[in-house]
C-alpha cells in the first residue's frame, strides 16, 4: 500500500505531488529545489550553498519517513549548468561520506522556479 510522506521541514510541493511516498519498503523523494522551508524563498548564487539546502530538505523527507541517508539508493542530478558539477560533487559528498548511492547527472535547459539545481532519491526504509 503507499503511503505519503510529507513535513514542514522541507519545502511543500509546489504542484500537483508529494514530497516522498513510500511503496513496498522503498521511499520514493521528488526533487528537491535549493528552498528554504523556513522563509519559501529560493537559494540563489554560490551552488554550493544551493546544493547544501537540496540535501538538507532530501535529509529532512528521508528522516520523516524513518530512514537515513545512508539507506539512500539512488540520486537523480539535474543542473542548469553543467561548469557547477565540481562544486555540486563537492557539496554533496559531505552527504555521503562513505558508500555513496548509484548516481546520474544531467544538464537541463531550465528548472522550477529558476533554480540551478534539482535533486531526487530512491531510499530503503
Amino acid at each position: 500500500m503507499k503511503k505519503i510522506i510529507s513535513t514542514t521541514n522541507a519545502p511543500a510541493a509546489i504542484g500537483p505531488y508529494s514530497q516522498a511516498t513510500v511503496y513496498n519498503q522503498i521511499l520514493y523523494v521528488s526533487g528537491q529545489l535549493p528552498i528554504n522551508p523556513a522563509t519559501g524563498e529560493l537559494i540563489t548564487g554560490d551552488i554550493s550553498a544551493q546544493t547544501h539546502q537540496v540535501m538538507q530538505n532530501l535529509s529532512a523527507i528521508v528522516d520523516a519517513a524513518g530512514s537515513r541517508m545512508e539507506n539512500i539508493l539512488k540520486c537523480t542530478i539535474l543542473l542548469t549548468d553543467m561548469a557547477d558539477f565540481t562544486a555540486v560533487n563537492e557539496a554533496y559528498a559531505t552527504y555521503f561520506p562513505k558508500e555513496p548511492p548509484a548516481r546520474i547527472c544531467y544538464q537541463v535547459v531550465a528548472l522550477p522556479k529558476g533554480a540551478d539545481v534539482e535533486i531526487d532519491a530512491v531510499c530503503a526504509l
